[in-house]
């Protein structure tokens, strides 16, 4: 993987968050991918959470300072960066005060999920194209990790598909158990389906739980990475008899060489 550039795009990483399945492979993955001289980036939600100053954040003013339009509304979107410490890993943060200001990542103190999380994952997804757009850094694959993220293959194939910079780029998503109860807003399909993007595409959305964002999700990716031991049996099946490339579930001790064999051999080649 030696000079091949890979975007990785999580809604948690470690150890800017807790360590659970989602946050410990999005860092993970990507120290191998570096180890082998692959080019990376990070990038995930600044929440509230996150301690600046312990984890040394800056604010990058040549790439904040634009607009994004969520469901007809200007958010401002700010970029912040920090290193993994030992690792000379950059990542970079999606920000915004109405969105990640709070102090946790997807629901308030009584476990019960931010109203507006569908918007967040909107902007999310807006909020790292536009970044990699003014980075000018054109990632030969953009591997997404956890549901939060699960917005940004939907964008990239209808948004963003005019976007020459990414004519070659190849979308896998990893497919995890960690999930939550309920659904985000009822309005979701309509908010995506605002920026154009055909409905037929998203009909799963409808209900906006779990299950339907993951598939929204994978409908749009080129390649599918099974992460958990224990995914559901409907996305199981979706998965498949889609007919893309997916790799099944490999344990902790053995993703390295699979993973790096289905970048190279399965994604890059689709």
């Amino acid at each position: 993987m030696k000079d091949k550039k890979i975007l990785y795009v999580s809604s948690e990483v470690v150890p800017y968050l807790a360590e659970n399945e989602v946050s410990l492979m999005s860092y993970d993955v990507p120290k191998m991918i570096n180890d082998q001289g692959g080019q990376i980036r990070i990038f995930m939600p600044r929440y509230g959470n996150i301690n600046e100053r312990r984890h040394q954040l800056h604010e990058v003013i040549r790439l904040s300072g634009m607009n994004l339009v969520v469901n007809d509304l200007d958010m401002p979107l700010i970029i912040k960066v920090a290193s993994i410490p030992k690792e000379r890993i950059q990542v970079y943060f999606i920000d915004n005060d109405d969105y990640f200001k709070r102090k946790a990542t997807f629901a308030d103190e009584n476990d019960v999920l931010y109203p507006d999380n569908d918007e967040r994952a909107i902007f999310f997804a807006k909020g790292v194209v536009e970044t990699v757009k003014k980075l000018n850094w054109v990632p030969d694959i953009i591997h997404v990790h956890g549901w939060l993220a699960a917005m940004l293959p939907v964008y990239m194939k209808h948004f963003y598909k005019n976007e020459a910079l990414f004519s070659d780029t190849k979308i896998v998503t990893s497919v995890y158990s960690q999930s939550f109860e309920g659904a985000l807003d009822t309005q979701m399909m309509q908010k995506v389906k605002f920026d154009n993007v055909p409905l037929e595409s998203i009909l799963d959305l409808e209900v906006p739980n779990y299950e339907n964002i993951i598939m929204t999700s994978l409908k749009h990716s080129d390649a599918i990475i099974v992460a958990s031991e224990n995914v559901s049996p409907s996305l199981t099946k979706y998965i498949e008899s889609s007919g893309k490339p997916f790799l099944p579930f490999q344990s902790k001790e053995v993703f390295a060489d699979a993973y790096t064999n289905f970048y190279k051999n399965e994604v890059l080649k689709v």
